[in-house]
């Protein structure tokens, strides 16, 4: 079974005093051992690029843009990406009418449509809530149920 990683789970897994570190490296490193791949997307990054060079002020990382590039040098050397393909926006906007998905939960929907387009069926996040509408269409992995 192959998962996607949530933008949550590689901020999280490059932060080593957050408090959640330890439980997503223990997950990542069972999944490798268990010979699961854990994919990302383009989205991912631009997320954890926007969250890593904003302030610490505004809940951010608080990273110069070009120490935010490096890190995602880094993640993507390890993470394979999802590309993003032609069928992931009529997914999307299947999944954003069907589940009436509004404010910042279209970039949840987006996740879940790139997952739809490459057959990826589990989600490894630490915010299971944000993807409770799509059950059935996702499987939704807390890293500590690794």
């Amino acid at each position: 079974m192959a998962y996607l990683a949530d933008t949550n789970i590689i901020v999280r897994r490059v932060l080593p005093a957050d408090p959640l570190h330890g439980v997503v490296s223990a997950a990542l490193l069972a999944l490798d051992r268990q010979g699961e791949i854990v994919y990302l997307t383009p989205q991912n990054l631009i997320e954890f690029q926007a969250l890593a060079t904003r302030p610490l002020s505004a809940n951010g990382l608080g990273l110069s843009p070009a120490q935010a590039s490096a890190e995602a040098r880094r993640i993507e050397a390890v993470y394979p990406l999802l590309p993003d393909v032609s069928a992931v926006y009529p997914l999307w906007r299947n999944l954003v009418d069907t589940f009436a998905v509004v404010g910042r939960q279209v970039y949840d929907a987006r996740l879940v449509a790139v997952m739809q387009a490459h057959g990826v069926t589990n989600l490894l996040t630490l915010d299971a809530g944000d993807f409770r509408r799509f059950v059935g269409v996702v499987s939704v992995v807390d890293p500590k149920n690794v």
